[in-house]
């Protein structure tokens, strides 16, 4: 296994660390602890994809988890958000937010079935990066009303970002959706 796919498989491993710190309110410093794992996991998302495209380490598999990789991270977060009794994020936008991704992740399914690996698009990529930001934005909750005002922008732009990127997504890979029946 490769630098590049490790590095996607630390960033799953991640996961339930930063989820525990999230939920485990009671434990001190929870939350720089999560910001701190959210935000490391971030940065192998970085690392992975730029390691694998320099030294020609892109593998069908990696192609498959980093993808995965980042929607498991972004909806932990999301669902995260919505156990917080004073969260700032909309049910319906986290709701239209994972329904993105499990329409995708079916989507990549059925392209699997054909011998198709689909690498994730400009625009899904340009999502993820605002989803994470709009996360560790969420996940520090500052009070100050300016930092209200960039939240929102970050939440509402993550969620344009969702729309364009399905649309996107499945009208460049429609062929594939041919003949299935």
């Amino acid at each position: 296994m490769n630098v590049p796919n490790r590095l996607t498989i630390l960033r799953v491993i991640m996961i339930p660390l930063f989820v525990i710190a999230m939920l485990w309110q009671s434990f001190p410093c929870s939350d720089y602890i999560a910001a701190a794992l959210f935000i490391a996991a971030c940065i192998t998302d970085f690392f992975d994809g730029y390691l694998a495209r320099k030294y020609n380490q892109v593998t069908t598999i990696g192609k498959f988890m980093d993808p995965l990789a980042d929607k498991l991270l972004v909806c932990a977060a999301l669902i995260c958000f919505l156990a917080d009794p004073g969260t700032r994020m909309p049910v319906w936008v986290v709701i239209i937010i994972i329904s993105r991704e499990f329409i995708i992740s079916g989507f990549r399914l059925a392209a699997a079935e054909k011998g198709v690996t689909i690498a994730a698009s400009y625009w899904g990529k340009v999502k993820t990066v605002v989803q994470m930001a709009m996360s560790i934005l969420l996940i520090f909750d500052f009070t100050h009303p300016i930092f209200r005002i960039i939240e929102d922008i970050f939440i509402y732009s993550a969620l344009i970002l969702t729309v364009i990127s399905l649309v996107d997504y499945i009208y460049k890979n429609r062929d594939i959706m041919k003949d299935m029946k």
